[in-house]
């Protein structure tokens, strides 16, 4: 996730970016945050059950794959302050933290069930029209450098004291947002130009 967040600003800063760049960009990510996470949880706990069951990896590949070609799409035309579906590095992480807070725990039937239940609604979160808060509206780190160093050392210290629960509840947390902000806003609007948003938030 560091990585992928790195790639496209340092390939921005050596001005190397390219449309072949995009496409190859999402290849890796389907590898990735598709494909990997899928084995995880099927290694994990799918592979003890049925085949409906088996499904949700295919499904959360599959899903995965649409969300990250949908986003090539659309780069360009929404609004940046938003991802519309769960990105792809967000629900690898909600699948990778929840099997290592799971580590060690007997694995129950309706532990392993709701597993697979789980792996079923983060799949069809980055297929669906929620809206996520994407932070790259965020400037703090220039605005304000001391603040935002001293927000992210502490948040890392809170992290280390339990990384298992504390991993699992940022990304199941972010994973919610988006039907809770539905909830609370509205519907979605529909997509808004790049150039009249860059009118609206110069």
């Amino acid at each position: 996730m560091v990585m992928d967040l790195l790639d496209g600003r340092v390939a921005r800063l050596m001005k190397a970016t390219s449309q072949f760049g995009v496409e190859f960009d999402s290849l890796a990510d389907v590898v990735s945050f598709c494909v990997a996470p899928a084995f995880l949880v099927y290694s994990f706990a799918l592979s003890a059950l049925e085949r409906p069951a088996w499904f949700a990896a295919f499904l959360f590949v599959i899903c995965g794959a649409l969300r990250l070609a949908r986003f090539n799409v659309h780069t360009g035309t929404v609004d940046r302050r938003y991802f519309v579906g769960l990105s792809t590095p967000a629900a690898a992480g909600v699948v990778a933290s929840a099997v290592i807070l799971l580590q060690g725990v007997p694995a129950s039937r309706a532990l392993l069930v709701s597993i697979a239940l789980g792996t079923y609604v983060v799949a069809l979160l980055m297929v669906s029209t929620f809206r996520y808060w994407s932070f790259k509206e965020l400037d703090f780190a220039r605005r304000r450098p001391v603040q935002t160093l001293l927000v992210v050392v502490l948040g890392v210290m809170i992290v280390a004291t339990n990384y298992e629960l504390c991993l699992f509840l940022i990304f199941v947390g972010y994973a919610l947002s988006g039907p809770v902000r539905r909830v609370i806003v509205g519907r979605a609007p529909a997509a808004v130009p790049a150039e009249q948003t860059a009118r609206e938030h110069p």
